[in-house]
């Protein structure tokens, strides 16, 4: 298939994406940084499907939201992995996703791991807009260090 160059459109301005076809259900998604990422079927090399993207941004999101609490307490060093796991097969939507936040804590007490967990959740709960604008709409939990918050 022919390259297609994104299209420009009236109204880009800070926070516009777009998509471009580049074959058969294939795209290549395009901020307005200039970064991209290859979109497509489960079968496309190199590519996400749109709902991989859906779960990489919740958690990038908590990743974020959570990071300077975090990083304030273990250090700047500090490894921090989110995984969101859950599958679109009941009814072609996402019901339930779990957030799973891998984060050494074993060198605080249990009482300042438990802290340090429920303040990651405020910071979350506040600041992941990601998080915010599908509340309601899909079931959304979270561990950090195996603690549910």
């Amino acid at each position: 298939m022919t390259e297609h160059a994104h299209a420009v459109g009236e109204r880009i301005a800070r926070g516009s994406v777009s998509v471009t076809r580049t074959g058969a259900r294939t795209y290549e998604g395009l901020n307005e940084r200039g970064s991209t990422v290859l979109i497509g079927p489960v079968d496309a090399p190199g590519h996400f499907t749109p709902g991989e993207l859906f779960k990489l941004a919740l958690a990038g999101c908590a990743g974020m939201s959570a990071d300077s609490v975090a990083a304030r307490r273990l250090g700047d060093d500090v490894a921090i992995t989110v995984w969101a796991h859950g599958s679109s097969k009941d009814g072609n939507r996402y019901r339930e996703i779990d957030e799973e936040i891998v984060i050494d804590l074993s060198s605080l007490e249990p009482d300042e791991r438990e802290k340090l967990a429920a303040i990651m959740a405020r910071a979350i709960e506040k600041a992941c807009t990601v998080a915010r604008s599908v509340d309601g709409a899909v079931d959304l939990h979270t561990t950090v260090d195996g603690i549910e918050i």
